[in-house]
């Protein structure tokens, strides 16, 4: 072979491998999700692609499109210290973004995967917007963080671009003082399903309805003090929101209620501007008064819901306007404000074991030996559950004193914050090379246990 044949050899070698570099790396840019795992819950409706044209930054966007109603995420396991608070942050933009449902549970937003902890959602069509979720580590170790385009009870379809991850921890505020709200709605108006058919349904608070649940607020920002032996203390503010609530949430168990879905357009710009520790919602849903009763379930508060991370609880007026339960008479009620604190002590029930204490149930209080007291409720037992002061055999049980500074994350943690090394992006070719080598990696081992 002549010098001059294998120099032209050489250069076409080089030729071939450069453009196989350059085929590969518009391959790899395209797809690649770094250590993002990417799951879908039905296969076929959704495509994930890194999208060099609509980004936010000089990095390539994390773009999904559901061409179809499904539900669909890319995440990845960081590591956390127990009991901090964390912050997530990207840029986020949509187009075309709708429920399936029409609920505010889905779209596009940030979530802590098989948990339901998530960001605020995004619908519709927006341009780049700031998209922020605050967490509480609580009792682990790693959590699995998500970037989703649907809902964990709801699907969407349309598209969605995410960039510029950032993972925070913050610091903890350990006083023991909850801020909470009371939002009252006066007014409802409904379309609900009765026996089959929709019916409408339009029911209103009395202004004596209004000030019972002012008075109460004011009786319960003392006695919950009281009762816990000052283990924790509440500031309070309550907003008349004369907006008709116009959905109600419905389950086999608690039949009609109201979810944070059923409320959010009219108190999530009260909640984002504070910082509250946990919302009330107050509503009539039945008047016997009027005949109307068909919304009525065997409750007059539910509570254990949270609202974006914040314990989330509804009061029920009293169908019957000759019922005391919000009204304080030495005779019948001394405990007005007992569905307060009652709906109250299920989110730190719940919160309990979310950090991992076991405690008893709240509702359990007769397998313990209390009971219903016709003046003043369960207020022993909610003495006794709150100073973990219940006799168990040999030992005493209840909330654990340390559930009391175990709030809510927030912007407040974030004043004097750390990045932490989660959710990188490659910052060379190396970086990248050693990031697919990792991928192919635990590919194969996911192949290998598989075929076991």
């Amino acid at each position: 072979m002549s010098k001059r044949s294998h120099i032209v050899k050489n250069v076409i070698s080089i030729i071939i491998l450069i453009v196989a570099i350059t085929i590969t790396t518009k391959i790899y840019n395209k797809y690649n999700y770094n250590d993002f795992d990417k799951s879908v819950s039905e296969i076929g409706k959704t495509n994930f692609t890194r999208d060099s044209k609509e980004k936010y930054s000089k990095m390539d966007s994390y773009k999904i499109e559901n061409i179809d109603y499904t539900d669909s995420i890319f995440s990845q396991t960081i590591s956390v210290i127990p009991n901090k608070p964390y912050k997530v942050t990207c840029k986020v933009k949509v187009k075309d973004v709708e429920n399936l449902n029409n609920t505010k549970s889905g779209g596009a937003h940030i979530s802590i995967n098989g948990t339901t902890e998530r960001s605020k959602t995004i619908t519709g069509t927006t341009n780049w917007q700031d998209l922020t979720f605050y967490f509480n580590s609580k009792n682990r170790t790693e959590v699995n963080l998500g970037f989703r385009l649907g809902g964990y009870a709801e699907k969407s379809k349309g598209t969605a671009w995410f960039s510029d991850f950032k993972v925070e921890i913050g610091t903890e505020n350990t006083n023991n003082k909850w801020k909470m709200v009371c939002f009252i709605f006066p007014n409802i108006d409904v379309n609900v399903n009765v026996n089959g058919k929709m019916e409408n349904v339009k029911l209103q608070m009395s202004n004596d309805d209004i000030m019972n649940i002012k008075n109460n607020m004011s009786r319960y920002s003392t006695s919950i003090s009281q009762i816990c032996k000052n283990k924790m203390s509440i500031e309070y503010e309550i907003y008349t929101i004369t907006n008709p609530i116009k959905t109600l949430s419905y389950d086999e168990t608690n039949g009609y209620y109201v979810s944070a879905d059923d409320v959010y357009e009219y108190i999530n710009s009260y909640v984002e501007q504070n910082n509250y520790d946990h919302i009330y919602v107050a509503f009539r849903m039945a008047d016997k008064q009027k005949g109307n009763d068909t919304l009525v379930n065997d409750w007059i508060g539910l509570g254990g819901m949270d609202y974006l991370g914040i314990g989330f609880s509804n009061i029920r007026m009293p169908d019957d306007e000759n019922n005391y339960a919000y009204q304080y008479n030495y005779l019948f009620n001394t405990f007005p404000e007992e569905v307060f604190l009652h709906e109250f002590l299920h989110t730190l029930e719940r919160n309990s074991q979310e950090y991992g204490y076991e405690v008893p149930a709240l509702h359990d209080y007769k397998k313990y030996g209390y009971s219903e007291n016709n003046i003043d409720g369960l207020k022993k037992w909610y003495e006794d559950y709150m100073n973990c002061n219940i006799s168990y055999g040999q030992n005493k049980i209840g909330l654990p004193p340390q559930i009391y500074k175990y709030k809510p994350a927030n912007k407040n943690n974030f004043i004097y914050s750390s990045n932490i090394n989660a959710l990188n992006e490659p910052k060379n070719i190396i970086e990248v090379i050693r990031n697919l080598a990792k991928r192919i990696q635990k590919l194969f081992s996911y192949v290998s246990e598989n075929n076991g």
